[in-house]
């Protein structure tokens, strides 16, 4: 039961890093994914594909 938790909490954090990093990297181009429990859950749940859909649909709403 600990190990579940902690591999959970392990994931939330990497994406949790995943968006810092890739709102640090890419806000030069003035794109910023905000960081909320919402895109954390996409991310932590998804991965790779969960943050580039994301970043697709940051340009398909604006």
């Amino acid at each position: 039961m600990l190990k579940k938790i902690y591999a959970v909490i392990k994931k939330i954090v990497f994406a949790f890093l995943m968006l810092y990093g890739l709102n640090y990297f890419i806000s030069s181009l003035q794109i910023y994914i905000p960081i909320n429990v919402i895109t954390v859950g996409v991310v932590s749940l998804l991965g790779i594909p969960g943050l580039s859909s994301l970043i697709i649909l940051y340009f398909i709403v604006k």
